[in-house]
């Protein structure tokens, strides 16, 4: 195809594709390919990988999968300094080409086409070479399932949402004081009980463990990995009601509906809640193929200093003997780490900066989720009707204008493994306020996870932000449109 990629770099004065992430670099070229009906895609080698990926890419451009020559041809194997999850796509008007050396990369690059794929008018992609590569290796999201409960439809469609912009972590918060959501064999009433109501007093749900088994290979399948979260030695309200043995004082206690913070906590100098622990890390390390297992540690207000050391010291043992890495929020940095360890900074005070500090010193890495731009809970402006404002607002703006490698002082760059943007569910009740608060804001966070730092900028970024507009209007996205973006 070497006609094909001159064809493709002749320069023009045409703008560069609205894309999101933006590219690593992309050179425009003259003229288009032309879809039509039937268009004819391959791929090679053939697996079932690099089969799903191009079956994807037919059912886009309304085509077919064929084992021979075709216009559209997928091609493991290749690409230059394009890494895991990178790809090198070349469209002229003779075809297109899809090189990556990974089938993430393969699947990456769909998602390109897809977005340079007109919603409507002539169905045509713009002559270029765009060479591609990530610039961090974790770019999540994180949904609360704990405070209101989302269905497997509701994080499938999520899901979808994610891969359409390369996110490649999702982490699904999956217990708190409001509910419990899991089902644990060893501990039934923990999803029974305590899963059984929701912020307000709502009827709540859990995920079996085929569900939540679903829900992972659904993942999977668009190169996304699922990292659950069993938050404690705080926000265990949920499995204290469950399970009463697991409070000092041994005491029964309604299910909470509300949304404080720092009230509860396991009992850590009891044997039974080791055993408790080792159990649910058990369980869901099983379930789990990915590397990491989410333990929180946040706002243990209700946890001495001392018994909260000596608990994460102990809880990251159990983790790593089911054969996994510890994530935590930046609390748990007050604990001993070791360089398999990631820590999630997210606090505003200055002091628990200083956590994350401490976890990358005895080796740990850290994910970039700072409230005040990467809250996806937090309110657009005063007029929001949804969302909180503790961390103040956060405008589509706000959500883009920073760097992770940049958030906390004297942190160096090599550290930060990547970003993430959380999504607590205090106010989110469906589905559509789940997309309303994330989108556009998280479109943005996985630019900044994506892409290089230089060359990025908020006028340039909000000219292509506004050209998804159609995009998202067609997957029936209830996105907020922002006044700071010209949608069209």
């Amino acid at each position: 195809m070497g006609a094909l990629l001159l064809a493709a770099v002749a320069m023009t004065t045409t703008p560069p594709p609205a894309v999101i992430p933006k590219p690593a670099s992309i050179a425009i070229g003259s003229g288009a390919f032309v879809v039509r009906k039937g268009t004819t895609v391959s791929v090679s080698p053939a697996t079932a990988e690099t089969r799903r990926v191009g079956n994807d890419l037919a059912a886009l451009l309304g085509g077919r999968l064929v084992a021979g020559p075709a216009k559209v041809k997928l091609e493991l194997g290749g690409g230059r300094g394009v890494g895991a999850e990178g790809y090198e796509l070349t469209v002229a008007s003779e075809g297109v080409r899809l090189v990556a050396g990974t089938s993430a990369g393969l699947f990456h690059g769909v998602q390109t086409v897809r977005q340079l794929l007109p919603v409507r008018g002539p169905r045509r992609l713009p002559a270029a070479v765009i060479r591609d590569r990530p610039r961090f290796p974790w770019r999540g999201a994180m949904l609360d399932v704990a405070r209101h409960f989302r269905t497997v439809r509701d994080v499938e469609r999520f899901i979808d949402l994610m891969a359409l912009y390369k996110l490649n972590r999702l982490h699904l918060h999956l217990s708190d004081d409001q509910g419990w959501r899991i089902a644990i064999s060893k501990w039934p009433r923990l999803a029974t009980h305590g899963g059984s109501t929701q912020v307000g007093g709502g009827k709540g749900g859990y995920y079996t463990q085929r569900q939540y088994a679903a829900i992972v290979r659904y993942a999977a399948e668009r190169y996304i990995d699922v990292v659950p979260e069993i938050d404690m030695p705080g926000h265990v309200h949920a499995a204290l009601s469950s399970y009463p043995e697991l409070a000092c004082d041994g005491k029964p206690s309604a299910l909470y509906t509300g949304i404080e913070v720092g009230f509860s906590s396991l009992c850590v100098a009891k044997p039974v809640t080791y055993r408790f622990v080792d159990d649910v890390i058990g369980e869901l390390a099983a379930l789990t193929p990915s590397p990491w297992i989410h333990v929180g540690g946040d706002e243990a207000a209700a946890t001495k200093r001392a018994d909260y050391v000596r608990f994460v010291n102990r809880i990251r043992q159990i983790v790593e003997r089911h054969g996994k890495r510890m994530v935590g929020w930046e609390e748990v940095g007050q604990a001993t780490l070791d360089a398999g360890s990631i820590v999630q900074h997210w606090n505003l005070e200055g002091a628990k900066s200083a956590l994350s500090q401490r976890a990358v010193a005895q080796g740990a890495k850290v994910i970039m989720s700072p409230a005040a731009h990467a809250y996806l809970d937090m309110k657009y402006d005063a007029s929001t009707r949804l969302g909180l404002q503790w961390a103040g607002f956060s405008s589509v703006r706000d959500s883009y204008a920073w760097d992770p490698a940049r958030v906390v002082p004297g942190l160096a760059a090599a550290a930060v493994l990547g970003v993430e943007a959380p999504l607590w569910s205090e106010t989110v009740r469906t589905m559509a306020d789940a997309e309303y608060l994330a989108f556009p804001r998280l479109i943005g966070i996985a630019e900044i996870g994506w892409s290089p730092a230089r060359g990025r900028s908020w006028s340039e970024y909000r000219l292509r932000l506004g050209a998804q507009g159609p995009l998202l209007a067609a997957l029936g996205v209830n996105y907020y449109r922002s006044p700071e973006v010209p949608w069209r």
